[in-house]
């Protein structure tokens, strides 16, 4: 009997995974194609904030108070423009850029309405995880912070910079979460205890959810139902558009057959293209 991991056969990552689930062609775009994208401020605003939240457990516990995460909006902000000077673009003058600070500072608030980071001590932050299933699929995201208690319970944690969903779409969100739970899983043979989605936008919210070894293999058929429709789509060089009131936020209208757009002609498939390491 063979010992050796499966053949890899494509790579799928939370996000890659919702775009198809939200519209094929959308997916098409952005990892067949990979067409560019312009930054979005609020896209922006989120990595900023994320890496803010991320810097806060560098300093020691009781330090780690609503302003020194303030102090460090400024400098997490010359960072990202010394990575990407495009994204001072973004902005029509300094009063749309203070404008937009605001609304960060504003999610830092919240986020201390939630919890309570001198109590907290995270085992991991900004993790990246990949995990190959018996199919060869290759399960890959980054973990925005990992907690584990005392007696080895794991807590999976997410910051969300939008609003928290109405119940209809919890169920979706959860969806992201579930797959990490489900990487570590395979990786580490344990299921994680709690899953926790922080949203720092609205009022501010926390949603939880506690998963089973039922809820991570139903994860896994769904995951590997999508794959298999992904690569439907690959061999018959149909991705069709999927109508919603997301549209309206789409940067790829334009190429869309659904607002009189015509798709650029499919590039051909070459080995790795659904595998490359991209947040």
């Amino acid at each position: 009997m063979s010992t050796s991991e499966p053949t890899i056969i494509g790579a799928l990552s939370p996000s890659r995974a919702g775009d198809f689930m939200t519209c094929p062609l959308l997916y098409r775009f952005r990892v067949i194609d990979r067409l560019p994208e312009p930054p979005s401020p609020a896209m922006v605003r989120g990595t900023m904030v994320h890496s803010v939240l991320e810097r806060l457990y560098d300093l020691p516990a009781p330090e780690r108070t609503l302003d020194a995460a303030q102090d460090l909006l400024e400098p997490q902000w010359r960072k990202l423009l010394e990575q990407e000077p495009s994204y001072a673009e973004m902005f029509g003058d300094d009063q749309e850029r203070a404008q937009w600070l605001a609304r960060a500072r504003v999610m830092l608030e919240r986020y201390f309405t939630l919890e309570d980071p001198t109590g907290l001590e995270p085992a991991e932050r900004e993790l990246y995880v990949e995990a190959v299933l018996g199919s060869g699929l290759l399960l890959r995201g980054y973990i925005d912070r990992l907690d584990v208690a005392p007696t080895g319970e794991v807590r999976v944690v997410d910051y969300k910079t939008g609003s928290a969903p109405g119940p209809a779409f919890e169920a979706r969100a959860l969806f992201q979460m579930k797959f990490y739970a489900l990487v570590l899983w395979r990786l580490r043979g344990s299921v994680p205890r709690l899953l926790q989605l922080m949203y720092l936008g609205g009022e501010g919210e926390i949603l939880r959810y506690s998963p089973d070894e039922a809820d991570l293999l139903a994860t896994e058929r769904k995951v590997w139902a999508l794959w298999q429709a992904i690569e439907r789509a690959l061999e018959t060089g149909e991705w069709r558009a999927r109508p919603s009131r997301l549209c309206g936020w789409c940067n790829y209208k334009d190429l869309c057959p659904e607002f009189g757009g015509t798709p650029p002609p499919l590039p051909a498939r070459q080995p790795g293209d659904t595998v490359s390491r991209r947040r």
